[in-house]
């Protein structure tokens, strides 16, 4: 089946990828499919992002809903972040998606 120029230019599936794009998105999408975590530890989790970065790319899957951030009172606020329900339906897909690279993509890709 062909499609239109016009199809390809708004296709969903690169809306839905644009919503995990970034280098550390996936990594901390991977991490919070486990359990919400509170930030030092979602930090301490992934050791190479620094905590700017890891605070715009929450921010940014916030955003997109895919992600919620919950403070909890005290001293000092606990923050924990954990995906939504909107971004617990997109687990079983990237984990599916998780298992298609690890059968397909062996030795091909380099990771840096």
């Amino acid at each position: 089946m062909r499609h239109t120029y016009h199809e390809v230019e708004f296709c969903a599936t690169k809306v839905a990828l644009g919503l995990l794009s970034g280098k550390w998105k996936p990594i901390i999408f991977f991490h919070l499919a486990a359990g919400s975590l509170r930030f030092t530890e979602l930090w301490r989790a992934i050791p190479r992002v620094s905590k700017k970065v890891l605070l715009e790319q929450l921010r940014q899957l916030e955003d997109a809903g895919i992600v919620e951030r919950t403070v909890h009172n005290g001293f000092p606020p606990e923050v924990t972040y954990q995906l939504t329900p909107k971004g617990a339906e997109l687990a079983p897909i990237l984990h599916r998606l998780d298992q298609w690279a690890l059968t397909h993509i062996k030795g091909t890709v380099q990771i840096s």
